[in-house]
């Protein structure tokens, strides 16, 4: 036993002891304890935890530990006098037992998380006390919430807990995005690389919400977007954490929040608690953000540069391992059998005399001029964007190059012909397609930017007109609602994979029952 050892480190600590005092109170009660869950009970540093844990006399079973009974009077004098700072909705959770049941169930079941994105999931307590606060803290019925990532469901606990708000999420992730869509709460999905735009049907909330890679880059990254999603009264909640150990850290980010000329409304300290991430103590606060009359042209000047690919914490996409990606040699600079562009999207060398433009642009609206030959560069860590970047051009030749190109959705075969060799994907357009549930397909497809219900309720009419029959707009938006009620204000290259693959059945639905009533 070793008094004198937790002395210095307390001393050493000083008024920021609080939390080293905490833990020794619960070693000292009799309970046993794993180093993770000491950790996230005390939002304190592993790091941390175990230079406390190695000055004091520990009983070890099975992993737990505890200081013996005959030694814990020794030590309680040192410990925490108070308790740890009130939970502003803690009062609140016993009143939502079921809410948080069937949340313990569903994080459970959810998609494995990918360190490569930072993912670390978040209690189910912290998931509903974030409803929680959101409802104690505004008025929702009615209200838009925006979901900038959503690895933790938290817009699930949102529907369960205020089932009358709109939520909707925007993630990379597909199997996030594929899951919270099977859970059928109501929750809008929408696929984005928030480092290449933020889809256009995710605009105007009234609230987002956010807990992105811990970065400089990542979080001033995630709040721009939120920022970017929200009308000019909204606000931003943010989960944020850095360890005591490296407040430089801390600084860095809320240097990033400082250039978006953000106010800071409220800062709840440890709200957020999750299983892992124990460098920072397994938890982060939770900021609610207010824009200002400045903070629009801020967010415009942050978005309008050049997309960075390193915003995580870890992978090869992380701040630390990332170095710039070589510039394409000018000889074979297309890949193989001479491939000749007339439009290169992405960043190719400066000496190339085709037209460019940017990826963000790319995918942002339809390019003016028609090309019928567009070689792509798709840097390392944005091969998600794949599938998007095929639909959105009209072009007879899309070649793409990249160092891992993934597999696309096998609806693009209704557009192309594809073929991969030596780090580069072919995509031939195909001839109009025989058939009327093909044709409207294509015609859904062939129109990436556009908001994908539009065209197919145009397709259904123009298919009726040529059987000789009339179909009005509304039943038209009737059949369409039926077969895909999911369809409404989202674009092809908005849409989830899951969704994607689930358009041709449901257009097939459609045009049935088109042809049923002629």
């Amino acid at each position: 036993m070793d008094r004198d050892g937790v002395e210095r480190l307390l001393d050493e600590a000083g008024a920021g002891s609080r939390r080293l005092r905490h833990a020794l109170m619960l070693l000292c009660d009799g309970q046993w304890w794993t180093l993770a869950d000491l950790v996230r009970e005390t939002a304190t540093a592993r790091r941390t935890i175990e230079a406390l844990l190695r000055e004091l006399p520990l009983e070890d079973k099975a992993g737990a530990f505890r200081v013996p009974l005959t030694d814990t009077p020794a030590y309680q004098g040192l410990f925490a006098v108070a308790p740890p700072p009130e939970d502003p909705v803690g009062h609140l959770i016993p009143h939502y037992s079921h809410a948080l049941e069937r949340l313990t169930a569903l994080i459970a079941g959810a998609p494995r998380a990918r360190h490569v994105l930072d993912h670390v999931s978040a209690t189910p307590e912290t998931v509903l006390r974030r409803a929680l606060l959101l409802g104690a803290r505004f008025w929702l019925p009615g209200a838009r919430l925006l979901c900038v990532g959503d690895h933790d469901l938290t817009s699930l606990a949102v529907k369960l807990v205020h089932p009358e708000t709109d939520v909707t999420v925007v993630d990379i992730d597909e199997r996030i995005l594929a899951y919270i869509d099977e859970q059928r709460l109501g929750v809008r999905t929408r696929w984005a690389d928030l480092r290449l735009g933020l889809p256009a049907s995710a605009k105007d909330h009234d609230l987002a919400l956010t807990d992105p890679p811990y970065t400089p880059e990542g979080t001033g990254l995630f709040v721009a977007r939120a920022l970017e999603g929200l009308t000019d009264d909204g606000r931003v909640l943010l989960a944020y954490g850095a360890s005591e150990r490296t407040p430089m850290l801390a600084f860095k980010v809320q240097q990033a929040l400082s250039d978006l000329n953000l106010t800071y409304e409220a800062i709840y300290p440890d709200f957020n608690r999750y299983f892992g991430a124990e460098a920072i103590g397994s938890a982060a606060d939770l900021y609610i953000l207010r824009p200002t009359s400045k903070t629009r042209p801020a967010v415009t000047s942050l978005l309008s540069r050049q997309p960075a690919t390193a915003i995580y914490t870890q992978g090869p996409q992380s701040v630390e391992s990332h170095q710039d990606a070589p510039e394409p040699a000018a000889t074979g600079v297309f890949g193989p059998g001479g491939f000749d562009p007339d439009l290169l999207v992405g960043d190719w060398p400066k000496d190339l005399p085709q037209p460019r433009v940017k990826l963000t642009t790319w995918l942002a609206k339809p390019y003016a001029a028609a090309a019928d030959r567009v070689a792509v560069a798709l840097p390392p860590g944005l091969e998600a964007a794949l599938p998007r970047v095929l639909l959105a051009t009209r072009a007879g030749h899309v070649r793409v190059l990249g160092p891992a190109l993934p597999a696309v959705p096998g609806v693009l075969t209704a557009v192309y012909e594809l073929s991969t060799a030596s780090g580069a994907l072919d995509a031939v357009r195909v001839p109009q397609p025989d058939g009327d549930a093909a044709a409207v397909l294509r015609k859904i497809l062939d129109n990436g930017h556009a908001k994908l219900a539009n065209t197919w309720r145009e397709a259904l009419i123009a298919l009726a007109r040529a059987q000789g029959t009339t179909l009005t707009k509304n039943e038209a938006r009737t059949l369409i609602r039926e077969a895909a009620p999911w369809a409404e204000g989202l674009t092809p290259l908005e849409a989830p994979a899951h969704r994607l693959s689930d358009l041709q059945e449901a257009v097939s639905t459609t045009v049935s029952a088109l042809t049923g009533t002629t």
